[in-house]
């Protein structure tokens, strides 16, 4: 039985000060931050020397199994576990309730993915998915283990302990990768490997949380869960609408070697976006919970998320983009260089969505989780249709896709989420502003710098490693030159000082 510990009862409290609050908030960052640039480290070392090891046929299998995957994964009740991070209070049986829920869908989810696996082999055309399908089931079991735990710590804003279980998880996969790689299983290894994380997490964080309960199968009373899961659920169905849907239309279409290139090369563009926001959101959400009746602390915190954010996401994107023929050369081999022109569409689009999927935690944590249902179920009509349009002209058609609809949806979720968050589309658009302005000047002078490199007939590495230090002294330069003010405060964030500024409310909250 799990009672209610103080570790869990001080999101909650109105006692805290706004400098205690902010102070908890940052350190939450920065072990949820830090600790997942880390892992991403320890996985990216593990994969570059995995994916030399498969080809790209063994990636474009895996991607056929991930849309399945994916579309049962919006079911596994993360989002009723995570009504009690939005709630004021919490009581020890709906932490059990919570509990009964996870563990009934997964199992239901568990057995719907291994007996149905033939007709997903059926549909792409590949006996070898159905396999690998039943083995990955498991992952499923292992989800209530994970969503628990991890959502009762995020709620008391306990990042660390967290984030020493997804090191070691990132490790067991890592070294799971690497072995199976080595001992010649392929596509499997890319099955195994994210086994190990999953259920290493599982023991890990019910371990650390002190949080093995018996569950409750009595549903009575768990309304509040259920209608904030439900809206959460349905955002999670659209969302994965959106970002499956280019796999499942492309996968009937082109050969599982044309999709390995596609899919590595929307997985490689998508890092910062799917491995490095969604940490930082995980944070922002029980932070925006906490402030949500001081509408001006809202409004204030999250603009500073979108201009810092910008501020590093642009750089990224706009030098990837720029240096992706030489980086894929140098990190993958030759092999892969057909990812090359798919990169550079993707990572700018991938500048618009960043932005983008700030404006959920918000809204959730507002209590509006309908709002964020709304713009997935956008994204849901705008992204297949889009693909669909594209896959006309090829794979590269549907990465041009991206570029049409990443600021199309961007725009719909800022019109629909503005007026709660306080906002207007022009006060998004300034808060973007210095960081994209350099970025984009950054580029075009890295891709000028480019071709006259490349000219010279220097290795691939050479050219890596001399455009990547170009770009940054450039784009360093243009932040000092003109947007000294926003240096300022991405360097005061990073050494943990609160900015003074008149106009922040007393909540430095993000």
């Amino acid at each position: 039985m799990v009672s209610e510990s103080a570790e869990f009862k001080g999101i909650g409290a109105n006692d805290e000060s706004a400098e205690a609050f902010g102070s908890r908030v940052r350190r939450a960052v920065i072990w949820r931050s830090g600790s997942q640039i880390l892992a991403q480290i320890i996985t990216w070392g593990s994969t570059l020397l995995v994916i030399r090891l498969l080809d790209p046929s063994d990636y474009g299998l895996f991607a056929m199994t991930q849309v399945v995957l994916a579309f049962l994964a919006f079911l596994n009740g993360w989002g009723f576990a995570s009504a009690l991070v939005q709630s004021d209070s919490v009581d020890p049986f709906r932490i059990r309730q919570a509990f009964g829920l996870l563990l009934l869908l997964n199992a239901l989810l568990a057995a719907i993915q291994y007996f149905g696996a033939p007709l997903a082999a059926a549909y792409y055309g590949q006996p070898m998915v159905a396999e690998l399908l039943r083995v990955q089931a498991l992952l499923f079991l292992a989800t209530p283990f994970i969503a628990l735990p991890e959502v009762m710590m995020s709620r008391a804003l306990d990042f660390r302990r967290q984030a020493f279980v997804n090191l070691l998880a990132a490790l067991a996969g890592a070294g799971t990768a690497l072995g199976c790689a080595l001992a010649g299983y392929g596509v499997w290894t890319l099955v195994y490997a994210p086994l190990a994380m999953f259920w290493t997490r599982a023991v890990g964080l019910t371990l650390v949380a002190r949080l093995l309960v018996w569950p409750s199968f009595d549903f009575r009373g768990c309304g509040q869960i259920v209608g904030f899961g439900s809206a959460v659920l349905f955002s999670q169905l659209f969302w994965l609408v959106q970002s499956q849907s280019d796999i499942f239309i492309a996968g009937a279409r082109f050969d599982a070697h044309a999709l390995g290139l596609y899919a590595e090369a929307l997985f490689l563009a998508q890092i910062f976006m799917a491995k490095f926001v969604p940490p930082l959101n995980e944070v922002a959400f029980p932070a925006y919970a906490r402030i949500k009746k001081d509408a001006a602390a809202v409004r204030w915190s999250f603009l500073k998320t979108v201009r810092i954010l910008t501020l590093v996401a642009a750089p990224f994107y706009c030098g990837l983009a720029v240096v992706a023929a030489p980086m894929v050369e140098t990190l993958f081999g030759t092999k892969w260089l057909g990812m090359v022109p798919y990169i550079q569409l993707f990572a700018l689009a991938l500048i618009l969505m960043t932005v983008q999927i700030l404006f959920a935690p918000v809204t959730n944590a507002l209590g509006k989780p309908s709002i964020s249902m709304f713009t997935a179920m956008s994204g849901a009509m705008l992204f297949p249709a889009s693909f669909l349009i594209g896959a006309e002209w090829g794979l590269i058609g549907m990465a041009w896709a991206w570029l049409v609809a990443a600021p199309l949806l961007l725009v719909v979720t800022a019109r629909l989420s503005a007026p709660l968050i306080g906002v207007s589309l022009w006060d998004v658009a300034r808060a973007m502003l210095p960081g994209l302005a350099p970025a984009l000047v950054m580029a075009l002078g890295v891709g000028f710098a480019g071709q006259a490199i490349d000219a010279m007939g220097l290795a691939a590495p050479v050219q890596l490693v001399l455009l990547v230090a170009l770009g940054a002294l450039l784009y360093g330069a243009l932040l000092w030159l003109l947007e000294r003010d926003a240096l300022a405060e991405m360097v005061r964030l990073v050494i943990r000082r609160q900015a003074a500024t008149a106009d922040a409310p007393a909540q430095d909250a993000i």
